[in-house]
């Protein structure tokens, strides 16, 4: 359900979704979207409170989404596309977060 709303309220700050729980070799994309010149890959969590949504996105996940980022990049991307990894914090009774830029990409 996370994802749902996150979808949703990505789609209504002018995002486009390609595509949702995209599996690759290296892991799991929940969210890819494109919004202007940049190609989105969207890690959704849904926690009690933003601080343990946060604290959710750590450096192994980052490590794993930007490998299943690189790996969908090629399919989904273009010439010229920003590759961004934002993260869209979901809580009870409370507008979803949207974190743009969480992680840099590793080599």
């Amino acid at each position: 359900m996370a994802e749902h709303i996150a979808a949703i309220w990505l789609i209504a700050k002018g995002y486009r979704l390609l595509g949702r729980r995209l599996k690759t070799p290296g892991g799991e994309i929940d969210l890819l979207l494109r919004r202007r010149d940049a190609l989105v890959f969207v890690e959704v969590k849904a926690r009690p409170t933003l601080d343990s949504g946060v604290a959710a996105l750590h450096r192994e996940q980052a490590r794993r989404c930007q490998a299943a980022a690189r790996w969908l990049a090629t399919r989904y991307g273009w010439p010229g596309a920003v590759i961004r990894h934002d993260a869209v914090v979901v809580t009870p009774w409370a507008r979803p977060r949207h974190l743009v830029a969480i992680w840099r990409e590793e080599a």
